[in-house]
């Protein structure tokens, strides 16, 4: 028999296993209800056989209710249960109304419940302790008290230091070693296992809980670099309304239609900078996506220069090309700082996560409506490790940043493994028209 192994202790109280649901429950009763027919069904042809044909019949049908039933309430009260079924049998066995087979099973299962489920193991190793010794003991007195009868198991002599008679009791004892050691194992075994997934979802719990404050914590970061990019947004319309504003007033006496013109694009510079305004914001104040970015913001950075992130990515060992479609515009700061970074971060991670014979490919499309980066490789997709609280669906805090800032710019994003292998990030914004600074 082995000891229970001692129980976890969290925040100073001893863990205890779970109550079942109704589902375990009804389960029960229907094992009480098909041990009691095992039960009546053994005891029968143990009577046919003569093996206490002169206990009365109602006698046996206590015995086979006392011994099966309370099995019903096994995972309730596992210690009365087994206390019940323990006396039960020894009374069984001395008037003679037990069989010698369903009655040990039900005995097993009522040993076993109370190491599976005893809530205290306290209990649980005191309760088991005085059943089995007080089994033993009444082995032990029966085969002292038989030995001296010669008509019990004439065929055994009792002569020798091992006579047949020592011998056929030691094989009962060395039995029930096994029987009583079995149920005291495999219940413990069975706590045990449950105490070990129960920390395992706690763990998991606490895991999920931990990445939930990461993805916080990256949305406030980059929120404050969204904010950052806020200011040099605000700051470059206001530039660009001060000079045209200059510009009308120098003009207004004597060119009435240029301070016009520049009228205008003061007032489509201000409409554009409230617009971009409430989209930023609008990110801003949004609790509903996390995100994060690895890279320094600088408002300096645009679509001009997603060629310098080609050559630096082929520096760094990954062979990438860049194809222009289209002729390029002059758009919004916004949208210009997000289509930079969406290529940046889209090739960060090919470096990180496709693997060393990785190829990618940088496509920047330019149509009247519209403005479109896409990367794509040739790599691998990063699949979840096994037993990693992570899914499939489930995004990186880099590719959350990307659909901060494709939503910040009023934009679509498209990303995902491609069917031919490899991995597909397009982001597509709406086309804004910068209108020029009259002169």
């Amino acid at each position: 028999m082995t000891s229970a192994a001692p129980p976890p202790v969290v925040d100073g109280v001893e863990w205890v296993r779970p109550r079942p649901g109704r589902r375990a429950y009804r389960n029960d009763v229907v094992l009480a209800l098909v041990l009691a027919v095992g039960l009546a069904a053994s005891s029968a042809l143990y009577r046919i056989t003569g093996w206490g044909e002169g206990a009365p019949w109602w006698g046996s049908a206590i015995w086979i209710a006392a011994m099966s039933l309370p099995l019903a309430a096994r995972r309730i009260q596992p210690e009365i249960v087994a206390v019940v079924a323990s006396a039960a049998f020894i009374v069984g066995a001395v008037a003679e109304v037990a069989d010698g087979l369903i009655g040990n099973i039900c005995l097993f299962v009522a040993i076993y419940t109370v190491g599976a489920w005893g809530r205290s193991r306290r209990w649980a190793t005191i309760v088991r302790g005085v059943i089995v010794v007080v089994m033993f003991a009444w082995l032990l007195w029966n085969q002292i008290y038989y030995s001296a009868m010669q008509d019990f198991l004439p065929d055994f002599s009792r002569d020798g230091l091992v006579s047949p008679y020592l011998a056929f009791g030691l094989i009962n004892v060395l039995t029930n070693l096994l029987y009583f050691g079995g149920a005291w194992y495999f219940g413990d075994r069975a706590y045990r296992s449950a105490r070990s997934r129960a920390e395992l979802e706690q763990r998991t719990a606490e895991l999920a809980a931990e990445r939930e404050r990461a993805r916080a914590h990256a949305v406030a970061i980059e929120r404050l670099r969204i904010a950052r990019e806020l200011h040099d947004v605000v700051a470059h319309h206001v530039s660009v309304i001060g000079v045209q504003a200059g510009a009308a007033r120098r003009v207004l006496a004597k060119d009435p239609g240029a301070a016009s013109t520049a009228l205008s694009s003061i007032e489509e510079s201000a409409r554009d900078a409230v617009d971009e305004l409430h989209g930023l914001l609008g990110t801003l104040r949004s609790d509903a996506e996390a995100a994060t970015s690895t890279t320094t913001s600088t408002s300096t950075r645009g679509i001009e220069r997603i060629g310098e992130l080609v050559t630096e990515a082929a520096a760094s060992g990954l062979p990438t090309t860049l194809a222009v479609v289209g002729d390029a515009v002059p758009v919004s700061a916004v949208v210009d700082l997000s289509a930079y970074r969406i290529v940046q971060e889209a090739l960060t991670n090919v470096r990180k996560h496709a693997g060393a014979a990785a190829t990618a490919e940088v496509r920047v499309r330019w149509d009247e409506r519209t403005v479109e980066v896409e990367v794509t490789n040739t790599g691998a997709v990063r699949r979840p490790r096994p037993g990693s609280t992570a899914d499939a669906t489930d995004p990186g805090l880099g590719q959350l940043g990307m659909r901060e800032r494709v939503a910040a710019a009023g934009g679509h994003l498209e990303l995902g493994p491609r069917t031919r292998g490899g991995y597909l990030v397009r982001a597509r914004f709406p086309l804004r028209r910068v209108e020029e600074v009259p002169a």
